[in-house]
């Protein structure tokens, strides 16, 4: 799939518009808080229905305005292909999806229809960030991969906010314990998911620093806050530790085991030991991770769906040395990536298919090409 037609209504500052994009991509080219990154969002929304940069979807509508409306236009190479929209209303809150004009059972449903994968500066939260940001990282990107996954997921919440709100009002462990059954089917199914997903990629993880880094490699390792031995059950592995922290649930007022305090540990090789790059890796190591972990985002995408991704790149290598940039470069251009969408301050900073990607000029969000 490729993206072919987009169009924008009021999403952040860029006004109404409908653009082409030609087949290979494009670079966005203008200078800061003109709205390039801005455009990036409008497009992978469409990918997730929410912002990559965290941001409530009341914030992405435009300044005066109520709605804004993003409608992207996909075709495969074979020829076929999909629409998908998304707007959301400031004043009633409401969110609304299509494919092809008709609203799906959930919106879940519609999830990863553009293929895409963003490489971003608000990537840093990937590493250097809490836990959450981790465990977020993967729920998205098994969310748009597993069939399955975003509903056991959001049952598994719903489970445990129930439960978390008895457990603060002091409720009896009999009707706590009513729900812990329902938390362990929906808890252990994403448990397994992520960890099957961290063990298959952990090899495309390791590949993709050392390719970057041009030294050392890295490992990432999923730790559960459930007890698991090799070929443990999982289930019955969460319930063992279930009814070990009844105590401490009763103290803290929630629940303190399950996926929802889970990490996925980044580290990397030195002579000492591996060490963990949340806490010790220096700022070059880090963007490095980040990099590697949407390369195997990518290559999830690849294999999963059987065609190529649509990248946008954001700026991407403006953190980086002269040694990383070349090599990650080099390394973009080796893997099999499909339309390329990239922003870039200026002409000179475009150094991926610079000679092949057309230019087109943004400023105060209005594109021209």
């Amino acid at each position: 799939m490729r993206l072919r037609r987009l169009t924008l209504r009021h999403f952040r500052n860029l006004g109404i518009q409908e653009l082409e994009f030609p087949p290979e991509g494009v670079a966005i080219v203008g200078d800061n808080a003109q709205g390039k990154s801005n455009l990036l969002e409008a497009v992978y929304y469409l990918e997730t229905f929410r912002s990559f940069r965290g941001s409530r979807d009341e914030r992405l509508v435009t300044f005066g305005e109520d709605v804004f409306r993003v409608v992207g236009t996909m075709v495969g190479e074979e020829g076929g292909g999909v629409e998908v929209a998304a707007a959301f209303q400031r004043s009633g809150r409401g969110k609304k999806v299509t494919v092809d004009g008709r609203e799906p059972g959930r919106v879940g449903d519609a999830l990863g229809r553009l293929a895409a994968v963003i490489f971003s500066p608000a990537d840093v939260s990937l590493v250097s960030g809490a836990p959450a940001e981790r465990r977020r990282f993967v729920d998205i990107v098994l969310s748009l991969s597993v069939p399955g996954y975003l509903l056991a997921l959001q049952r598994y919440r719903r489970i445990l906010q129930q439960r978390n709100a008895l457990l603060k009002e002091g409720r009896a462990g009999a009707v706590v314990r009513a729900f812990d059954e329902g938390l362990v089917v929906a808890g252990s199914a994403v448990v397994r998911a992520r960890r099957a997903w961290v063990e298959a990629r952990g090899g495309d993880f390791a590949r993709y620093y050392a390719a970057v880094s041009g030294g050392p490699t890295a490992g990432m390792l999923y730790r559960s806050s459930v007890p698991l031995s090799d070929g443990a059950d999982v289930e019955q592995a969460y319930r063992e530790a279930l009814a070990a922290s009844a105590e401490r649930e009763r103290r803290a007022g929630m629940t303190v085991v399950g996926p929802h305090r889970d990490e996925l540990r980044l580290s990397v090789d030195a002579p000492g030991g591996d060490l963990d790059l949340r806490e010790y890796g220096s700022g070059g190591q880090r963007r490095t991770a980040e990099l590697a972990l949407r390369l195997v985002e990518a290559r999830t995408i690849r294999e999963v769906r059987g065609h190529e991704p649509l990248v946008l790149l954001d700026d991407v290598f403006a953190e980086l040395d002269a040694g990383r940039s070349a090599r990650v470069l080099e390394l973009m251009e080796e893997e099999e990536t499909g339309q390329v969408v990239l922003t870039a301050p200026r002409e000179g900073d475009v150094r991926f298919r610079e000679d092949r990607l057309p230019r087109w000029r943004i400023r105060a969000g209005v594109l021209s090409t």
